[in-house]
C-alpha cells in the first residue's frame, strides 16, 4: 500500500485553515478505544493545537501536537455550523 506524502507542515496548513470553526475531534485512545467530541479549535501554537469541547463536561485533554495527527492517534474533520 503507498502511504501519501504527508508533512507536518501540510498538517499545520490543514489545522490553520480551521481556525476558529467546529469541528469533529476524533482520538484513538489504543485498545480499540475511540471518543469523538465536537469541538471549535480555538489555539495554533508552533508545536501543538488546543481545541475548545462544545460539552462543559468535558474532562479530557484539550491540547495537542502535530504529530499525533501524523501518526493516526487524532483525527480532526470540519463539521457544518449549527
Amino acid at each position: 500500500m503507498i502511504k501519501v506524502n504527508t508533512t507536518i507542515k501540510s498538517i499545520k496548513d490543514m489545522v490553520t485553515a480551521f481556525y476558529l470553526k467546529p469541528v469533529m475531534v476524533k482520538l484513538n485512545l489504543g485498545r480499540n478505544k475511540f471518543v469523538t467530541f465536537p469541538a471549535t479549535l480555538s489555539g495554533i501554537y508552533p508545536s501543538l493545537f488546543t481545541v475548545r469541547p462544545d460539552d462543559k463536561n468535558f474532562l479530557g485533554k484539550t491540547a495537542y501536537s502535530y504529530s499525533e495527527i501524523l501518526c493516526g492517534r487524532v483525527k480532526i474533520e470540519e463539521r457544518a455550523a449549527e
